[in-house]
């Protein structure tokens, strides 16, 4: 397999000197697409280091890509080549590759040394189900080295800077291979860890987005009140609603202990029912804001209503209300359950397409959504629509362990359909509603007793899939035998394909 490879960079070579002149020129840097949520930096240096020594790995986790950086531009041109011709796995999926602008990647800290670390670890927090709280990398990272600070930011999803003391680079190297694609909570809130640029970082303000240990003074606290010191592991909502269950202990080295009084060993976050006021938080990275409504912009203007939006947003919590701003054409306002289920929505559905157009998911600087000024869309449907009480919603107390949260994703898990519901039906459905059909079709097995049918629907493409299950999605069907219609329920699969 070498041999071929090495033969095939030989004539992908060739190629080059005449073909597109406008190609990426060949560079040491490899960027690589089409990762699975769980690689991390070892298992791109198992599947690539056949082609040559690699210098450096660099994770793009929020996009599912990486950058690789090769000891030499012939190792990297092997990569690129043996990835054209052949399927080149990483962590038993494909991935693709192609060269990188960039000539070197750009270390933490000293670029003259490839092996430098850095004591600020960058974290990216996937998949954030529960609240990540200062308190909770507190819990997770200070085990292995005294931490001095932490940073909690919301870009494309929840991120993290960790800051170890100056002596102990050592301490965020065993902390990055420590916890480095491991689950805070089991099957959600999973770390990806980079070292960070900075060296330093600034806090003004001890709460639940920053926190300085060296500067117990920095506590600010509301006038009456004392800061709430509620939220550790111990125990956490299910999915922000059901019970609590009890989790991980508080360690003993942590900052709430104290000496001269008793502190219980578990310990639990409030209940997210009772909605409090966001943290005036502040770092050197700028506001951090925190909302329970959402803002997306991008929207087709003839294809989106708020039907479609719920579809869709629903798979990350409850919806409460959605608005459409006159102001701001294709721009809607979506209100749901709580601020963490906005940020679920904001990682998984920012920048995904629909309708041709791409998504930009955000926290919404509004606390509410306030029916005003509305109007009719394109389709004429209204602009604002109040889904507070609908049964679709699937974040209560009785449905909520069944969610399971996934990024979009060419197959879509079907349920709730009639028990005679065929492909053929569906691939109807499909062109009566002007959307891509499906290529693949597969109906799990049902009990005898069953009077509902499950399966899974695969598709093309990834924008193929969710723009039928922004459409489909609690679509009714009707049956001769039933007076009452079977809402069609999708979700995205765990099945990477059928």
């Amino acid at each position: 397999m070498h041999f071929n490879c090495i033969l095939s960079s030989i004539l992908f070579s060739l190629q080059d000197s005449v073909e597109d002149s406008h190609r990426i020129p060949p560079s040491p840097v490899v960027h690589v697409r089409g990762l699975c949520d769980a690689v991390v930096e070892a298992d791109l240096v198992e599947a690539l280091d056949k082609f040559g020594n690699i210098c450096y790995v660099m994770m793009m986790p929020f996009k599912r890509q990486a950058l690789v950086e090769f000891d030499s531009v012939e190792s990297a041109e092997r990569c690129v080549s043996c990835g054209t011709r052949e399927a080149v796995y990483v962590a038993e999926q494909q991935a693709f590759f192609n060269f990188s602008t960039s000539q070197r990647i750009t270390r933490p800290t000293n670029a003259d040394d490839p092996s430098s670390g850095n004591k600020v670890l960058l974290l990216s927090i996937q998949n954030p189900l529960y609240p990540i709280t200062t308190d909770v990398l507190y819990t997770v990272c200070n085990p292995v080295g005294n931490v001095l600070r932490i940073v909690i930011f919301k870009r494309n999803g929840i991120q993290a800077m960790v800051e170890y003391p100056d002596c102990s680079v050592d301490d965020a190297q065993k902390a990055k291979l420590a916890l480095n694609g491991a689950d805070i909570y089991a099957g959600c809130c999973t770390l990806k860890i980079e070292y960070a640029r900075p060296s330093r970082l600034n806090v003004i303000r001890n709460d639940n987005t920053s926190w300085d240990y060296t500067k117990p003074f920095l506590l600010h606290r509301e006038r009456g009140k004392g800061r709430q010191r509620q939220a550790i592991l111990g125990e956490h909502p299910s999915n922000g609603y059901g019970p609590h269950c009890p989790l991980l202990p508080l360690p003993a080295n942590s900052r709430n202990r104290r000496s001269s009084e008793e502190v219980q060993e578990r310990i639990s976050y409030p209940l997210l029912l009772h909605k409090t006021a966001p943290p005036s938080s502040s770092s050197f990275l700028g506001q951090s804001i925190s909302s329970s409504v959402a803002m997306v912009s991008g929207l087709h203007p003839a294809k989106m209503n708020c039907s479609r939006i719920f579809n869709l947003f629903c798979l990350y919590g409850n919806v409460e209300k959605v608005k459409f701003m006159k102001s701001i054409p294709g721009t809607a306002l979506v209100e749901m359950g709580d601020e963490y289920a906005v940020d679920r929505a904001v990682t998984h559905l920012n920048g995904i397409k629909v309708f041709g157009k791409k998504l930009n998911v955000c926290v919404s600087k509004q606390q509410a959504v306030i029916p005003s000024q509305v109007f009719e869309l394109g389709d004429s449907s209204c602009s604002y629509q109040d889904f507070g009480l609908t049964r679709n919603n699937r974040f209560s107390s009785s449905q909520s362990s069944r969610n399971i949260i996934q990024p979009p994703a060419t197959v879509l898990h079907f349920y709730n359909a009639p028990p005679n519901l065929s492909q053929h039906q569906l691939q109807k459905l499909c062109t009566e509603h002007s959307i891509p059909a499906f290529s693949k079709f597969k109906v799990f097995d049902a009990k005898p007793s069953s009077k509902t049918l499950s399966g899974l629907l695969e598709f093309d493409s990834k924008t193929e899939a969710v723009e039928a299950l922004t459409v489909l999605n609690h679509h009714q069907i009707r049956t001769p035998n039933s007076s009452n219609p079977f809402t069609l329920k999708l979700c995205f699969s765990t099945s990477s394909h059928l």
